[in-house]
C-alpha cells in the first residue's frame, strides 16, 4: 500500500530546517517509486590534510616511483592507500601483518634484530 508522500514545509531559517529534519523522517516526504539514479561528474569528494611522519628512504622511494609513473608522489601514497583499504573492506578488515603490531616496527628499510 502506498501512502501519498506529505507536503515538505516552508522554512524561516537553516536552523529551523536542521531541527525539522532531527525530528522527522525523510521517507515520509518523497515518493521513492519515483526515485532515479544520478550521476554528479563534476562533484569533487571533500578531502582533509593530515600531516603524517614518513622515513625519509620511504619518502625518496616514493618519489621515484611518482616519477616513473609520471605522477605526483602524494597522489601516488593517495592511490596506494585507496586500493590497501579497498582490499581490507573486501577482505573483511582482517588484521593483517601491518595492523596487529605488538611492538614497535623497525625503521623502513632495515631488518629487525632477531630475539
Amino acid at each position: 500500500m502506498t501512502t501519498k508522500p506529505k507536503k515538505i514545509p516552508t522554512f524561516k531559517s537553516e536552523d529551523e530546517e536542521r531541527d525539522f529534519w532531527a525530528e522527522h523522517s525523510s521517507l515520509d516526504y518523497f515518493d521513492l517509486s519515483t526515485a532515479r539514479r544520478m550521476t554528479f561528474p563534476n562533484l569533487k569528494p571533500t578531502t582533509k590534510t593530515i600531516s603524517i611522519r614518513l622515513p625519509e628512504m620511504l619518502i625518496s622511494e616514493l618519489k621515484v616511483l611518482a616519477n616513473k609513473k609520471d605522477v605526483p608522489y602524494q597522489s601516488l601514497v593517495k592511490m596506494y592507500l585507496a586500493r590497501e583499504v579497498a582490499m581490507e573492506r573486501r577482505n573483511g578488515y582482517s588484521a593483517g601483518p601491518y595492523l596487529a603490531v605488538a611492538e614497535e616496527p623497525a625503521p623502513y628499510g632495515t631488518k629487525k634484530k632477531k630475539k
